[in-house]
């Protein structure tokens, strides 16, 4: 296999270095990386192996690669795509530039891992970070009930932002204790000590377009008319977020068989021990694979409702993760 990461000096592009170079079960002959002008001639150690990123050119460099894993931006992605699929090559992209397109799949492999075979265009889309966490876990409920409705609030960390606001977090600490004015570029506002109910822009409808994502690509992933309704809030937490789920389903699902199913989920742990203080937390979830469930209780309010805590790797399962168990899947499936 001829494997090619586009974006490879970024967070999500580190990450995929990071994950490829963890799973040796993993089918690479040869690595290619392509960045900016900026990362063009940056090296990089895979497998034991110096790598060279290459300038990003609309050129036959993807004549011969087999996948490529983009995440540079929905404007390069929608710029290169036909440089980097005219010769066969399958990319998984991460940006948000093709979610929504009728024959693009939007994938989860442990929820609809098959739609990945039907891809016209050589392109399949990897979901928002928040949705793809909240789908993993309501998968478990949905084999259970069909959800109605679903009700969301997010944690989201810095790293949501990238490697840049991680930064920017990191150094607006710094700069409060120097007593100086901290520095904001990457957020609304200063997001140390600080809370920001605001995540994308703003929508006609006074959602962001982070909520409405959570709602449109839920649906188009569980092939469902499930509802959500979201509120995404930046926290001052560098990586891993978490959400706070409530959901409606059609019969009434106890807390117990909601805890067995996610016990059972494919990529769910669940850490749901109230009494022992046991729940998922980002401080001790980043840099782990899957999706963390606890706090799971009956709703006070409505009959068939459930809520629960759930909390996930923004750049590994959020990100580069599930490009990569996408690309796994293909590989043992296709014919």
């Amino acid at each position: 296999m001829k494997i090619a990461i586009v974006g490879a000096s970024g967070a999500v592009g580190q990450e995929f270095l990071t994950i490829l170079n963890e799973r040796v079960d993993f089918p690479v002959d040869e690595l290619l990386l392509f960045g900016s002008a900026r990362s063009a001639g940056t090296k990089y150690m895979f497998r034991g192996k110096e790598v060279e990123v290459k300038l990003l050119q609309h050129n036959d460099d993807f004549k011969g690669v087999d996948i490529a894993l983009t995440s540079a931006g929905g404007s390069t992605s929608v710029e290169f795509a036909e440089t980097i699929t005219k010769h066969g090559t399958l990319m998984i992209d991460n940006s948000s530039a093709f979610r929504m397109d009728e024959d693009v799949p939007l994938v989860v492999p442990e929820v609809n891992p098959e739609d990945a075979l039907n891809a016209p265009r050589n392109i399949i889309a990897n979901p928002n970070c928040t949705t793809i966490q909240m789908v993993v876990a309501l998968n478990a409920i949905e084999k259970l009930s069909h959800i109605k409705k679903v009700h969301v609030a997010t944690y989201q960390s810095a790293s949501g932002g990238g490697a840049q606001a991680m930064a920017e977090l990191k150094h607006q600490y710094e700069e409060i204790v120097a007593g100086e004015e901290p520095t904001v570029n990457k957020f609304a506002y200063q997001l140390a000590y600080n809370v920001i109910p605001h995540i994308d822009v703003f929508t006609d409808n006074d959602y962001t377009k982070e909520e409405m994502k959570m709602f449109n690509e839920t649906r188009k992933i569980m092939h469902s008319d499930i509802k959500v309704s979201a509120t995404c809030v930046r926290v001052p937490v560098m990586r891993a977020h978490s959400e706070s789920i409530w959901v409606e389903t059609e019969r009434k699902v106890t807390s117990a068989e909601a805890r067995e199913a996610f016990a059972a989920a494919e990529g769910v742990v669940l850490m749901d021990e109230p009494a022992e203080k046991v729940y998922p937390m980002p401080l001790f979830i980043a840099g782990k694979e899957p999706v963390y469930v606890g706090r799971v209780r009956e709703d006070l309010t409505e009959e068939n409702g459930l809520s629960f805590w759930c909390v996930a790797d923004q750049i590994k399962k959020g990100a580069a993760l599930n490009a990569v168990q996408i690309a796994e899947w293909i590989i043992k499936n296709r014919k």
